[in-house]
């Protein structure tokens, strides 16, 4: 694999998960009440437990998805063009 391609797979990744985090938050803010009497059958939290759990898991993916998608394809896309990976074992 070269890094033009592993690139392209690292864009893809980053694409990918930007738009589940989006509808992720969709949800959270447009259907809010249904996820929480959803949630509720199972677990027992208040309302503001409920937005915070969330709250933290959207701000953990969204640092995750910065971290291990979008850092190493600018790292790679600093590197430039033309380079290959050394080979693995």
């Amino acid at each position: 694999m070269d890094l033009t391609d592993l690139k392209g797979a690292l864009l893809w990744c980053t694409l990918f998960n930007y738009l589940f985090l989006l509808l992720w938050a969709g949800l959270f803010i447009l259907a809010r009440d249904w996820m929480y009497r959803l949630h509720g059958r199972w677990f027992r939290l208040t309302p503001q437990t409920f937005d915070a759990l969330h709250y933290a898991g959207l701000a953990f993916y969204k640092v995750t998805i910065l971290f291990f998608n979008l850092v190493p394809w600018l790292a790679l896309s600093l590197i430039g063009r033309g380079h290959s990976l050394p080979p693995c074992g």
